[in-house]
């Protein structure tokens, strides 16, 4: 029995798995220039940073490496292989080991995750809020360029609405924390928002 006239199937987007988007990236398919992330089986592009973010960037991790030390690995927009459909690129990752324990493999999960936001503020509290509490990260970080603020989102959970962080907290510039991974480092949020 074929189709009628005038009729046509339906459309589907082509979801992708982390293995065929990595094999993707060894082939040369994809490259550092395309500046794309794997989230929930679809292959976005990431919107290029101004100035700002990148220099808010720079100062996150700084700020990480002081407070973690040895022991931990600071990565800087490398891939964190969080689950089988997603393979985001943070800003900032601090990740238990150092970086000669991912020479075969990145890694898939992370002490605390940093996104630094200013178009991509709605974006990132949602759909990558939403990824990051699924996959078990404990805490993540928003230095919000906009509102210039530190958004802390910890206790990742389910709800009736899927995944999110059930504490949200916000810090503003003079301000310290200390991330939940090293309780006993203290971070000036000057180092960070001014």
């Amino acid at each position: 029995m074929g189709m009628q006239e005038g009729s046509s199937a339906p459309v589907e987007a082509r979801r992708w798995t982390r293995d065929q988007y990595e094999r993707m990236v060894r082939a040369g398919v994809l490259t550092p220039e395309d500046k794309v992330e794997l989230i929930d089986g679809e292959i976005l592009q990431v919107t290029p940073q101004s100035a700002a973010h990148a220099a808010a960037v720079m100062a996150v991790e700084e700020a990480l490496r002081n407070a973690f030390g040895p022991g931990c690995a600071v990565r800087v927009q490398f891939p964190l292989a969080l689950t089988d459909d997603s393979e985001l690129e943070p800003d900032v990752a601090v990740v238990p080991g150092s970086w000669r324990d991912f020479r075969e493999a990145h890694p898939s999960t992370a002490l605390l995750v940093v996104e630094v936001a200013d178009a991509s503020i709605d974006y990132d509290r949602d759909r990558k809020g939403c990824l990051y509490a699924r996959a078990g990260i404990e805490e993540y970080w928003i230095v919000n360029l906009v509102e210039q603020r530190l958004e802390v989102y910890r206790d990742p959970g389910k709800s009736d609405a899927g995944f999110a962080y059930q504490q949200v907290l916000h810090f503003c510039a003079g301000q310290h924390i200390s991330p939940l991974a090293k309780p006993e480092a203290r971070i000036n949020l000057n180092d960070i928002l001014a």
